[in-house]
Parts: structure tokens; sequence; C-alpha cells
């Protein structure tokens, strides 16, 4: 099958997937199949993508061109493949979670969720695969409105509140500024199309640094789904989703989503070396670690666990921005392994929070001493994630800020390199405390018929759980595909 083939059906799948669960939605148990089947396939399609696709000769598929020179196109690239990937295999993974978590919390529109789901993976996969800034841009905004549906699920005035804000942030800085920049590259070069080494070319003397400096922070506060303060409300409002949404599109889509994009900006419109030569990444890398430090410290004050998921993911993110802001190879290469590093963690860490929650009916930290003890697989699923997370051996984090760390030493910022360290040691304080408490802490009130997730949750947990550990001993293949966006 050709690459070309394959871009086209990975966008078409999840639509006809969301058309599939419409029809048969009066069917619980074919509503769920069709979704489970189709995320498997959808893997598929991007694995096979992955192993035909010579990325010397991208193939480019055009949907329409609207105006001369906007085309919306696809082509894939190596960053785009990896995101694809990622959030194509967890897809399944979490429907499959779903279908324990929704039924055993008894929600209602259940084919309304699923039928957003598939229309958010579908925009993922328009991002990931987008020949130019002008498509990422459209799918990016269809993003956000195809998961807002399932932010405001619950229906209550929490999460309609919580929506405006979704909505609000979201929304106000990508047409505010990420637009406004968009519209000043093509100004500038007539083009937006992802480039290898960037588009400005010989015009970057001519621009200087200045106006180059000034289009790449709007370009970073105009992605307002990698979440750096102050643009990071949105996150911990939409926690009041159910803990699939929070696990998928919170810990892996949507925020993968912004610092995607970031890494996709610097890589193919700016070029690393031209990145390295503005003054302004050096002040955009300093708002990163100020977010890190700062997302974690907030973390740490947190007793509602989904909200100190949340805080940990918004400090988490900024490590790929961070990376991306270094303009040296090791930042990106790090970045993009933390993009599939942090995936794998933080959603293994929400899926614990939601089986904690229909288990336990239990959703703070300081109500969790002694869990472990009633339901040791979920507390043993949540320390792997957790230590990932950390970056410590032998789970997959411990690449991703290997390279990380790395980056901020072939730079000299050694400032930096204590923001990681430091990062990684409040990571411990607020993360592995949990699982420590559940196991070894004795329990405040007694576990009366408490028991481990449905059987579909913890087969999820444990899939993830163990992506954390396989990502340590076999990172290569990650490696060298990501490696390939700099050759």
């Amino acid at each position: 099958m050709s690459a070309t083939l394959l871009m086209l059906l990975m966008l078409l799948l999840p639509l006809a997937t969301a058309l599939g669960v419409v029809v048969t939605g009066q069917s619980p148990n074919w509503r769920e199949t069709v979704t489970v089947v189709s995320g498997v396939l959808l893997f598929l399609l991007a694995a096979g993508l992955a192993m035909v696709v010579s990325f010397d000769e991208a193939p480019r598929l055009v949907l329409a061109e609207p105006v001369a020179g906007l085309a919306l196109a696809f082509s894939p690239e190596p960053l785009g493949v990896v995101f694809a990937l990622l959030a194509s295999f967890l897809w399944p993974v979490t429907s499959v979670y779903a279908i324990g978590y929704m039924r055993a919390h008894h929600e209602q529109n259940q084919t309304r969720f699923y039928t957003a789901f598939a229309l958010s993976i579908g925009a993922v996969m328009g991002i990931a695969l987008a020949a130019n800034m002008f498509t990422l841009f459209v799918f990016y905004e269809l993003l956000t409105v195809a998961t807002y549906p399932l932010v405001t699920h619950a229906g209550t005035a929490a999460a309609r509140r919580a929506g405006r804000v979704y909505l609000g942030l979201l929304m106000g800085t990508s047409i505010t500024f990420l637009l406004l920049a968009m519209i000043w590259t093509w100004h500038l070069t007539g083009t937006l199309e992802f480039t290898p080494g960037g588009v400005f070319g010989d015009l970057v003397g001519d621009v200087g640094g200045p106006v180059l400096g000034t289009l790449l922070v709007l370009y970073v506060i105009g992605t307002g789904k990698a979440a750096l303060m102050p643009f990071h409300r949105w996150l911990p409002a939409a926690m009041v989703a159910p803990t699939p949404v929070s696990a998928l599109l919170h810990a892996v889509a949507v925020v993968k989503a912004g610092v995607f994009t970031i890494l996709k900006v610097v890589v193919y419109l700016f070029g690393i070396d031209t990145v390295a030569k503005i003054a302004a990444a050096d002040w955009l890398a300093a708002l990163a670690a100020l977010t890190i430090l700062l997302g974690s410290l907030v973390a740490m004050t947190q007793d509602n666990l989904k909200a100190r998921l949340a805080y940990s993911t918004i400090s988490q993110l900024s490590y790929i921005v961070l990376g991306a802001m270094l303009g040296v190879a090791a930042g990106v290469v790090g970045g993009g392994m933390h993009m599939v590093m942090h995936g794998f963690g933080k959603i293994t860490l929400f899926f614990c929070a939601g089986a904690i929650l229909v288990a336990t009916h239990k959703t703070r930290v300081s109500e969790l001493d002694g869990l472990g003890r009633t339901m040791p697989w979920t507390m043993l699923a949540f320390l792997i994630g957790a230590l990932s997370i950390v970056g410590l051996p032998p789970f997959g984090g411990t690449w991703s800020k290997w390279w990380l760390v790395q980056g901020t030493l072939d730079t000299g910022a050694w400032m930096l390199t204590a923001v990681l360290l430091i990062s990684s040691l409040l990571n411990i304080l607020y993360l592995v405390v949990i699982p420590a408490r559940g196991f070894f802490v004795a329990p405040t009130t007694p576990a009366t018929g408490i028991r481990e997730a449905p059987w579909p949750s913890l087969l999820a947990i444990g899939i993830t759980a163990l992506g954390c550990i396989f990502l340590f001993f076999w990172p290569d293949a990650l490696f060298r595909m990501i490696d390939e966006v700099l050759q």
C-alpha cells in the first residue's frame, strides 16, 4: 500500500468511526467494538506508513487549495509519524480503558463521548501529517472544537465553566497570536510550507533578530495547548472531564499537539540553527524553566489527585518547549522523545487515578494511604508511571531527560541543567510519595469491599505501564526516527 493511500486512510478512518459509533449507538457492545477495532486499524495504518515511507522523497497529498500557495496538504516527516504512532497506539488502549470506566461509573451520553473521541483523533492525525502551517492550524482548531464536548461531558455548571475557559484560552491564543505569526511569516517568505532547515533562508540577515524573535514569541505563546504559564489555566480546568478524556486528550493528544506544533515551528519554519541565534529563544527557555518549577511546586500543594497530575503535566510539557528553544540537536531529540515518554507515563497515572475513583470513589491524595494493600496492581502501575516521569531507570523517561540535560550542557546553560535536575527531585516528592504511602502507610479508614477496577481498565493500565519499561530497553527505533528530523 502506498504512503499516500495510507495517509488518506489515516485521515478518513476516524471520520468513518465517528459515523459508525452514531449508527451503533443503541447497542453499547457494537459501539465499543467499532471504537476499539478502528483504533487498532489506525495504529496499523500509522505503523505501515512508518515502514514504507521514504522521508527523502516523502509523498504529498493535497485535498484542496483554497488560496494559491495555501494548500490543505499532508506529507509525512519523522516527527509527525512519531506523533501519529503515539496517538494511534494509545487510542484503542484508552478505548478499552473507557469501556470499564464509563460503564462502572454509569456515565451518560456515551455515544456522544465516543463520537467526539473519534473526531478528536482524526484532528490529531491531520496535525501530525500536516505539510504546512496552514493545514496544521486548521486541524489544530478542529481539535479544540472536537474536544469541547468531552470537556463539558458532565453537563454540570462546573463543566460548562471549564468549557468556557478551555475555548477562551485555546482559541483566544491561537487566533490572536498564532494566526498573526502565520500571516507575518507568509508576508516575509511567501510560504508556510514545512521545510528542512527553515523557510527564512537568506532572509535571516535581512529580517533581523528582533523581527524573528517577535515571530518566535508569537508562535510559542500562540500555541496555548502547550500550557506555558500564564496560558495554562485551561488544563487544570479541563480535569472536570471523565478520566479517559483526561488520560488521552489532556495527557497525550491535546497537550502533545501543542508541544508538537512548537517543535515543528522550530525545526521546519525557523530551523534550529536560526533559533540558536535568536535572543528571544533564551527568554522563552527561561519562561519554560519557570513553568517547569512553578508547575511542580503547585502540584505539591494539590490534594486532588487529578489536579496534581494536571499541574505535573504543565511542568512536563515545558521540558519539551525548553528543549526546542535550546537551538541544538540534543534539545530537539530530547523534546521529541519526551513527547512519547511522558505520554506513556502520564496516561498510566491518569488511568490509575480513574481506577481509584471507580473502585473507591476517592479523589484526594490524603485518602490513599494503605490503598496499595487492596489495589496492588493499580498502585504498582502508578509507581512505574511516576518513576518514568521522574526519569529513573529502568523506565523510558530516563532517555528523554538524558537528552534534554545533554542539550543544556551543549549550550552551557547550567541554570537550565539545574532546573531539570531540581524538577526531577520535585517529581519524586509529589508523585512517588503517592504509591509509597499507598504501600507503606496504614489506611486511615477500613477497606470495606474495595477491589481493583474493572478488568478492561486494568488491562489498559498494564499495557501503558509495560510501555514505560519497554521504552527504556528498546528506545533505538524511536531515537533513530526523531534523529532523522535533523538530517
